[in-house]
């Protein structure tokens, strides 16, 4: 994986043309993997403190804050500032400002205390992690005991047919499109190329429960070309 600086440097330089792009390339189908991740988050339906990180340009905090219970709050933490100005317009007009806030920081450094928040989430970030065991420590040090962690990311196609398919489109034809449109074809080699080298969903869970996160699930979207991870905080 890239170091954090290069990761930043890359979001902040796509950051225009993000959004756009990644409708594009996912033909819109990642609306409705999003829309399953936020059941998942609000499925309690009581007011609740949620951390997303990795949160880009907001899509994913601002969908969570729409279906959270009265007086929750959502904080998106994200590297590059660059993702971060765009979501902090989305926010402002959508009206939610006094619900949705955003701050620069780091997802294997996270500077808030022990037991802060009752959901952390991640929208396609996680593979984007330098160290991918110290942030999923700290994504559990920072929920509280009981609370979940939901994250969704890209994967590769377990089928023969849909993994030939997927790897001919993420490794030649996107980085094509993405390249002409937003000017930096390297960025979109390094996005699809990240998924490749990401851990199947079993090695996954296996990381995420050698972390301290139990309960852990994996639920396959779309022929497996996304998954949803959730796990919970021990309660003691």
């Amino acid at each position: 994986m890239p170091k954090k600086e290069n990761i930043r440097t890359m979001f902040d330089a796509i950051a225009p043309d993000y959004d756009r792009l990644n409708h594009i390339l996912s033909f819109d189908i990642d609306k409705g993997w999003r829309k399953k991740a936020v059941k998942e988050i609000t499925d309690k339906g009581y007011a609740m403190e949620v951390l997303d990180v990795a949160c880009g340009t907001g899509d994913f905090s601002i969908a969570i804050a729409r279906a959270a219970a009265p007086g929750s709050h959502v904080t998106g933490l994200d590297l590059s500032e660059g993702m971060m100005k765009i979501g902090r317009e989305k926010v402002a007009s959508e009206g939610l400002e006094g619900i949705v806030s955003m701050e620069q920081g780091d997802c294997e450094q996270l500077g808030f205390p022990d037991c802060s928040f009752d959901r952390v989430s991640v929208a396609f970030g996680v593979r984007n992690f330098e160290h991918l065991e110290t942030g999923l420590q700290e994504m559990l040090r920072v929920l509280r005991p009981g609370g979940k962690a939901v994250i969704l990311e890209l994967s590769v196609p377990e089928n023969p047919v849909m993994r030939f398919m997927y790897k001919l489109y993420a490794l030649h034809i996107l980085p094509a499109i993405g390249g002409m449109v937003s000017g930096n074809k390297g960025a979109y080699r390094y996005l699809p190329a990240s998924v490749l080298k990401f851990p199947g969903p079993k090695r996954f869970l296996q990381m995420m429960e050698s972390c301290g996160f139990k309960e852990t699930k994996s639920k396959a979207f779309t022929f497996g070309i996304c998954r949803m991870y959730s796990g919970t905080r021990p309660e003691k």
